[in-house]
């Protein structure tokens, strides 16, 4: 199975002299192509920068990420906008929908800005709404529909431009457990149906319970991967419980 994201030896510092601090040391890992996989650890243990560095929004202080054979690291500072726009889909816990544009502007603002033509965005937009279950909300506002429905728009969003990975970042955080539930359902279809590649960082161990292998993060290093295999999702569960224990301390971190 192809690689389409690669971690070698990334090490994160903020501030200088006394003051300086290490988010991340010597951190390496692979994603394959089409593969579902969760970044979990304690407030503090270095996901959220990890998240951050392999978005573009935040830089490395050694080593390299390769996103499909292109070092992110390398990439210059001007060409970094377009770079993760067309290879980059976002989920965020806060949806980041403009209110005054429709649900079916929202989706195709990417393509919009890319300037593709119009019929070609309507063609895309709809498909990828039928795909989501939210045709029939296209034409409404933001404020008009649930939280779980603006979820999956923030993930047609993210999906439309077929970017080569998607980046989500505590994707339930602000929906409640029935809400929740949908939108995992949503993003396990992306990746299974849409053979969508995701890295989902979160705290939550039922949101986790989803992806198909998890790393776990303790004081900016690697502390030790599972994988799903055969597991049913409900067996999985317990051995990300059992992990957050091994931790030591973090299991007030899972909701």
């Amino acid at each position: 199975m192809e690689d389409i994201l690669r971690i070698s030896n990334i090490e994160k510092y903020y501030g200088s002299g006394g003051n300086l601090t290490k988010a991340l040391s010597d951190v390496s890992f692979q994603v394959h192509e089409g593969e579902f996989i969760g970044i979990m650890g304690a407030s503090g243990s270095g996901k959220t920068t990890l998240l951050n560095c392999i978005s573009t929004i935040d830089t490395v202080s050694a080593g390299h990420i390769f996103l499909d054979g292109t070092d992110v690291t390398e990439i210059r500072e001007k060409d970094i906008a377009r770079f993760r726009r067309e290879n980059l889909g976002f989920i965020f816990q806060e949806f980041n929908l403009l209110d005054t544009l429709t649900v079916r502007e929202n989706i195709s603002l990417a393509l919009t800005i890319n300037r593709l033509p119009a019929g070609k965005i309507m063609e895309r937009v709809e498909d990828m709404a039928d795909k989501l279950g939210i045709r029939d909300i296209l034409d409404k506002f933001p404020y008009q529909v649930s939280g779980g429905q603006k979820q999956r728009c923030a993930c047609a969003r993210a999906m439309i431009n077929r970017p080569r990975l998607i980046l989500a970042d505590e994707p339930t955080g602000a929906l409640d457990s029935h809400s929740s539930q949908m939108l995992l359902d949503t993003i396990r279809n992306m990746n299974e149906s849409l053979s969508a590649t995701i890295l989902m960082v979160t705290h939550d161990a039922f949101t986790a319970s989803y992806a198909g292998r998890i790393l776990f993060l303790k004081d900016g290093q690697i502390f030790t991967e599972i994988l799903r295999g055969n597991d049913s999702r409900r067996r999985f569960f317990g051995k990300i419980l059992d992990v957050m224990t091994m931790l030591g301390g973090d299991l007030a971190d899972v909701r």
